[in-house]
């Protein structure tokens, strides 16, 4: 059985980070995957919700001037309600932390006014139990498979049941939320998240720290 065949045929996307891109040269590395990849993936840390300060609204816009792919924006900060109105403006996705706000249906329908897609993310150590009451609501899940704050962290064996569990519930109930796994993400692990149910794979140091950006991300892809 070939893998594509393992996988149900449903489409596989991906979303390079540029967390691990040379951001003296942010154009010129988007290039590098602009027409094998799905979306641009930005992290955007502040230093308080996690221990890593990146970038805000001012560079995700540079980016959006350089290329056509949409992007996907991840906001792990505290009160994510100060800047999601920012990153809808510019994003086709933007994911918000479950454990970053008080009020998650607000936020999340906030998001779904503006006609961007609502990702809810979670910790590692977050249940997706805790998800029950506002799944039927987002656009998508994403599970973190590292502690968010950094690149180039190893794969946390756990996501894995993780993304199992959330694609059981779709099974069940016929919902249509996408499952997105960051974090670790390479040439070894890809295939146990596409296996568990995943749909959009994000990587960072896997694509950009190699000699061939664009044939990581076709690896990626199966």
């Amino acid at each position: 059985m070939s893998f594509v065949n393992k996988i149900e045929l449903r489409k596989i996307e991906v979303s390079p980070s540029i967390l691990s891109a040379d951001l003296a040269n942010l154009a010129a590395e988007v290039k590098k995957i602009e027409n094998v990849a799905d979306y641009v993936h930005i992290d955007v840390m502040d230093g308080h919700f996690v221990p890593n300060l990146t970038y805000g609204p001012i560079v995700a816009k540079a980016v959006k001037r350089v290329t056509d792919l949409p992007l996907d924006s991840h906001l792990m900060i505290d009160n994510p309600e100060d800047f999601v109105d920012d990153f809808c403006e510019i994003s086709e996705i933007v994911s918000v932390h479950y454990e970053s706000t008080h009020h998650l249906h607000r936020l999340i329908q906030r998001i779904k006014e503006k006609d961007v897609k609502a990702f809810v993310a979670l910790n590692p150590h977050t249940p997706i139990e805790l998800l029950q009451d506002i799944i039927m609501d987002v656009d998508g899940v994403l599970v973190m498979s590292v502690n968010p704050g950094f690149g180039g962290q190893k794969f946390i064996p756990n996501a894995l049941n993780k993304i199992k569990r959330l694609n059981d519930i779709r099974r069940k109930t016929g919902l249509t939320f996408k499952i997105e796994v960051d974090g670790g993400i390479n040439e070894e692990t890809f295939e146990y998240a596409l296996n568990a149910g995943a749909d959009v794979l994000v990587a960072g140091s896997y694509i950009f720290n190699s000699e061939d950006p664009t044939a990581a991300v076709k690896t990626l892809k199966g």
